[in-house]
């Protein structure tokens, strides 16, 4: 067969009749990976292994596939969006999408969904490239000319997936129980350490104060070290909310320890020991690390996330409300001087804890009207600040059903995976 003329500039795509001219550099880091494989190619065996027919003089590659699928899983390569055709059953543009080098994660969430339901019809739990005929294509050469992390960039995914993905794996489930044990041991002691006798049983049994508390910093330090030592992108490692919480809790025990060894105690130090304690009391967000774990604080935090628009809007409706009641408090029950001054409405901001517990429907009871027009002025209060809060609800409860099945469907497939690889 003679030699690859990829040496020139354009290569054609003619998927079912469909052509799609590129360059050979395009070609090359093409995100569809049975597309990137034919720059790899040496020969034309090799190619004809990966399409149907090859015209070496147009330099020209077929493949007998849905042209209309190809239109669609084109419009994710330059868009980054994939969606079902219209049309076009979901097992079919699946099969299209798999003989590609695409995932069923690739799909946009309501199409994961549906694919997802039409699997559990036909009592699958996915398809694979074997079950569409696939490997018979690409097995010769899969293992070459798949992209593979090997050595030393292998070791760091798997720790990486270890510490960062707690279902990835059995491994990282055992390394997340161990977190969340020691997270829990350190929030009891710090609410502990607040109780009257703490100091007196701290005196009594010290070395087990001590001993207990140097193994948790001790697994937090490493835990964090770890991960940062691992991580992809180190910057956007320290840049994460929770990594910063993780080293300003982690650092008042080494200060507090270098400290003791000079001489100085900690509550010696005036300002200074107060922001110790302060940064102390920071372990309390270490339960944050525990929305790794656990689904409903996962489904809690991607829905403010996504709903931070509406609470945004929530917000400013309860503020402009607050300012509005809080000014006719203030003038109706002290401002008029009507010989009926209540002092607790000396000032609108006195006056806007009242607006905002009664708009909440708390009620302390701590502050209330005495005046006519102050409680005619209080009923619309609590009524506006029902339908106010109101208003939003119905969309962070779409977005919170929504996100509880996205994860739920995520954590149902590394279930599947974790299943996959204890039975292989």
């Amino acid at each position: 067969m003679g030699e690859m003329k990829f040496g020139k500039s354009i290569c054609v795509l003619n998927v079912g009749g469909t052509r799609y001219a590129f360059t050979r550099e395009v070609i090359k880091d093409f995100p569809l990976r049975r597309v990137s494989r034919l720059h790899a190619c040496a020969s034309e065996k090799e190619v004809l292994e990966l399409c149907d027919d090859y015209d070496r003089d147009q330099n020209e590659f077929f493949f007998d596939r849905h042209a209309q699928a190809f239109v669609f899983i084109m419009l994710y390569v330059r868009s980054g969006t994939l969606r079902f055709v219209p049309g076009v059953c979901e097992l079919s543009f699946y099969t299209e999408m798999l003989y590609w080098g695409l995932e069923s994660a690739h799909l946009e969430f309501c199409c994961q969904k549906r694919l997802d339901d039409r699997l559990s019809e036909i009592g699958l739990d996915t398809l694979s490239e074997e079950d569409i005929g696939v490997s018979g294509d690409e097995s010769p050469g899969e293992s070459v000319q798949r992209p593979a992390l090997t050595g030393r960039a292998l070791w760091l995914e798997r720790m990486r997936k270890t510490f960062e993905e707690p279902n990835s794996s059995l491994v990282a489930q055992l390394v997340a129980s161990v977190s969340v044990i020691f997270v829990m041991v350190s929030m009891i002691m710090l609410c502990a350490s607040t109780l009257p006798d703490w100091d007196t049983a701290k005196r009594t049994t010290v070395d087990e104060h001590r001993i207990v508390e140097a193994v948790c910093m001790g697994w937090f330090t490493a835990e964090c070290i770890v991960r940062f030592l691992v991580a992809k992108d180190k910057w956007e490692f320290l840049r994460r909310p929770l990594n910063i919480i993780d080293v300003i809790a982690i650092t008042p025990y080494y200060v507090t320890m270098v400290m003791a060894r000079a001489g100085m105690p900690a509550a010696g130090l005036g300002v200074a020991g107060v922001v110790l304690r302060v940064l102390r009391m920071m372990r309390v967000f270490w339960l944050m690390k525990l929305a790794r774990h656990f689904l409903g604080l996962q489904t809690l935090g991607m829905t403010l996330r996504r709903c931070y628009r509406e609470m945004v809007m929530l917000m400013v409706f309860v503020f402009v409300a607050m300012a509005i009641y809080s000014a006719l408090a203030q003038l109706l029950e002290h401002g008029l001087d009507l010989g009926t001054q209540n002092p607790d409405y000396a000032s609108i901001p006195a006056a806007a804890w009242w607006v905002i517990i009664s708009m909440t429907t708390v009620g302390y009871g701590d502050v209330y009207p005495v005046t006519v027009g102050g409680r005619v002025l209080g009923g619309m209060c609590v009524v506006s600040g029902i339908v106010l809060l109101a208003l939003p609800i119905t969309f962070i409860y779409h977005s919170f059903v929504q996100c509880y099945s996205e994860l739920k469907l995520r954590s149902a497939r590394y279930a599947r995976t974790m299943s996959r690889e204890v039975l292989q």
